[in-house]
C-alpha cells in the first residue's frame, strides 16, 4: 500500500487470515482451534469471536489507521519443531499478504532453526519487521541465542517487536491470570534483559516492547537503588501503549519522555484508550514515532496489502 506520511499507524494488532485458521484447524495437539475454540498448552480453552478475525470488519473500525498485524505470539508456533511450526508460519505469511489496505503486518521466525534467507525475503518484501516472543530474549544469554535473526534485523534496518509468549501452564488461576500475571513479568524480563545486554550486542537495531514493556521502565528508580546505576533512555527502544490508558502511559512518559511511545491498541484484545494527551501528543506517537521505530519513508514504500 502506498502510506500517506500523516496516516496514523498502529503497531499491533491481531488478526488470523483464513489460511491460519485452517492451518490451526488442522492440527490434534494444541495449538489448535475446533471450530471456534481455540486450545493453548498453557492456557484454559478460549472462545473466538469469528468477527474478531473478519478483515472487512476489522478494517472498516478505523480505515484511516494503517493496523500492523501480530501473530499471536502467546500459541507458542515459533518454539514448536520446524516440522510442526513450519506449516504454520508459512500460512501466516501467505495469508497476511493477501489482506487489503489498511493492514500490514509484522513477520515471525522459529526460534529453533529459523530461515534466515526466508526471513530475509519477508523483511525485505514489505513486512514491517520482525516480532518475537519476550521469552526468547528473557536473559541476557537468550539474547546471544536470538543473535542470528536480530543481526540480520539490525542489518537490514528492520524493527523487532517484542511480544509476550506462551503463560505457563497451570489450571487454578483466573482466566485474567496470564495477561495480567505472566505477560508483563515476560516483557520486564525481556526489557531489562535488553537494557543489561542487547543493546550492546546491537546497537543498531530499533526495537519496541508492546503492553508498556510491562511498565519495566516505571521500576528505574530500583534499578538504581539495586545497584543498576543510573537509568539512561534509549531512543531506539520503544513501547507501545496496548492495554494501558491515561494512568500507564503517563508514569511511562514520565521516565522515558513521549518520543519512545507509540501506538499499539491489541485488537481485539483491547481498544486504544483517550491518553489525554493532546493534540501533539497524540500525533506524535500515532504518526511521528511510530515512523521512527519502523525506520522507512512511508511515502515511497509499500506495505504487505
Amino acid at each position: 500500500m502506498q502510506a500517506d506520511p500523516t496516516r496514523r499507524i498502529d503497531v499491533h494488532q491481531h488478526l488470523w487470515p483464513p489460511a491460519l485458521i485452517d492451518a490451526l484447524r488442522r492440527r490434534s495437539e494444541p495449538p489448535m482451534l475446533r471450530g471456534w475454540t481455540l486450545y493453548t498448552a498453557g492456557e484454559a480453552p478460549y472462545e473466538v469471536a469469528a468477527a474478531d478475525h473478519d478483515p472487512a470488519a476489522r478494517g472498516a473500525i478505523d480505515p484511516a489507521t494503517e493496523a500492523l498485524l501480530s501473530l499471536s505470539t502467546p500459541l507458542g508456533i515459533e518454539s514448536l519443531p520446524p516440522d510442526e511450526g513450519g506449516p504454520l508460519l508459512e500460512a501466516w505469511h501467505t495469508g497476511v499478504t493477501g489482506l487489503p489496505d489498511p493492514f500490514g503486518a509484522w513477520a515471525a521466525a522459529s526460534e529453533t532453526e529459523p530461515d534466515l534467507d526466508g526471513l530475509k525475503g519477508l523483511l525485505t518484501s514489505g513486512f514491517a519487521g520482525l516480532q518475537v516472543s519476550a521469552l526468547a530474549l528473557g536473559t541476557p544469554r537468550s539474547i546471544e541465542g536470538a543473535g542470528e535473526v536480530l543481526r540480520l534485523c539490525e542489518s537490514l534496518g528492520s524493527p523487532v517487536l517484542v511480544h509476550p509468549g506462551p503463560a505457563t501452564p497451570s489450571s487454578d488461576l483466573p482466566a485474567w491470570w496470564p495477561a495480567v500475571v505472566d505477560y508483563p513479568a515476560q516483557l520486564q524480563a525481556a526489557w531489562w534483559s535488553w537494557h543489561a545486554a542487547g543493546r550492546a550486542m546491537f546497537p543498531g537495531l530499533r526495537i519496541c516492547f508492546v503492553a508498556g514493556g510491562g511498565l519495566a521502565a516505571v521500576h528505574h528508580e530500583r534499578f538504581g537503588a539495586r545497584g543498576g546505576g543510573r537509568y539512561v533512555v534509549d531512543p531506539d527502544t520503544f513501547v507501545d501503549t496496548s492495554s494501558y490508558a491515561r494512568q500507564g502511559v503517563d508514569a511511562l512518559t514520565r521516565v522515558l519522555g513521549i518520543d519512545v511511545v507509540v501506538l499499539g491498541s491489541d485488537r481485539p484484545y483491547a481498544e486504544p484508550a483517550d491518553l489525554h494527551l493532546g493534540a501533539a501528543g497524540n500525533h506524535a506517537i500515532s504518526v511521528t514515532n511510530p515512523r521512527r521505530l519502523l525506520g522507512i519513508d512511508r511515502t515511497s514504500e509499500g506495505g504487505t496489502g
